[in-house]
């Protein structure tokens, strides 16, 4: 019942039916609130510079578009860097240095999946969570970081930055702010972009299925296959598989229970169980044996300029 109650809240934000539009128009007066309070915030905002290149990798909608591995993907490109995140989901308040040079220092609990999964995949980079993100760039600064990565920094109005966009693929049919839609920001808010990154255009999501993080050897699926995930959107997980793919899918950054995981092992013991790199940290230690990981990368077309960021990077040396 929670999983179909969660997917029918993502259809309403995003691709509303008939009944779920009169929802959304109907909240309209709490949206224009919403709206008001977000450009009045932005207009009145006051930037500081850190003295530090600071790239920041969002969205204006709720929930992914690829944010944390585009930024794996950029920071794996260069030395002394540092990844910055709030920490969704996680158990812990407050500043923590989750990874410092690829020394992963805390565990999951105090990280939260996203700066786990980050932690785990830069192996070199320096991974810093906080509800306050200038205090997490004084941080980077103390352990001596070169540059930053904001994973979801768009809407950091006091702080300097370099701001990439990611723009989703299908673009939503319902285009209103919360509550009456998905976006966090109006539309309108892309030509702040300093880079804008479309899926499908500049960038794609490869796919391939592994035993688990650690082993690159591909491997095929069974006709039995489940899905199971706590990540934002979940259906878009669908288009990588076959049709018949059951999906079992727990709200974003859910933290998995001993309880419900004994049941998922025993109703889908003859599927195949996949699940994302970012469930997986999370997954790892229940032992089930018949889990398999939908390892993601990402693939930037040779067209995208980056030349701006390059730029602005080098003028901080």
């Amino acid at each position: 019942m929670k999983q179909k109650l969660y997917l029918w809240i993502e259809d309403y934000l995003f691709f509303p039916n008939a009944f779920q539009q009169i929802i959304a128009y109907l909240l309209l007066p709490l949206t224009f609130i919403y709206m008001l309070i977000i450009l009045t915030k932005r207009t009145f905002a006051k930037e500081r510079d850190f003295g530090i290149p600071v790239i920041s990798i969002g969205n204006i909608i709720v929930g992914g578009s690829g944010k944390t591995p585009v930024a794996i993907k950029l920071a794996s490109s260069y030395e002394d860097v540092c990844v910055i995140l709030r920490g969704y989901g996680r158990a812990s308040k407050g500043l923590y240095v989750i990874s410092n040079k690829g020394q992963i220092l805390e565990d999951i609990s105090v990280s939260g999946d996203e700066a786990m999964l980050l932690a785990k995949s830069l192996s070199k980079a320096t991974i810093i969570v906080s509800e306050d993100r200038s205090k997490a760039i004084l941080k980077a600064k103390e352990l001596g970081c070169k540059i930053i990565f904001l994973d979801d920094g768009f809407s950091k109005y006091n702080i300097k930055k370099f701001n990439i966009l990611l723009r989703p693929k299908d673009e939503p049919t319902n285009f209103y702010c919360l509550p009456s839609g998905g976006y966090r920001e109006p539309k309108g808010l892309y030509a702040y972009a300093d880079l804008e990154l479309k899926e499908g255009r500049d960038f794609n999501r490869i796919i391939t299925i592994r035993k688990n993080a650690k082993d690159n050897k591909e491997v095929s699926l069974d006709k039995k296959v489940l899905v199971l995930t706590a990540i934002s959107k979940p259906k878009r997980l669908l288009e990588f598989l076959p049709k018949d793919t059951k999906l079992l899918a727990y709200p974003d950054h859910h933290t998995f229970i001993k309880e419900e995981i004994e049941e998922i092992k025993e109703k889908y013991k003859e599927y195949q169980i996949l699940t994302t790199g970012k469930d997986l940290v999370k997954l790892e230690n229940f032992n089930i044996k018949n889990l398999y990981l939908m390892h993601l990368d990402i693939k930037i077309e040779e067209s995208v300029d980056f030349s701006l960021m390059r730029e602005y990077i080098k003028s901080y040396e």
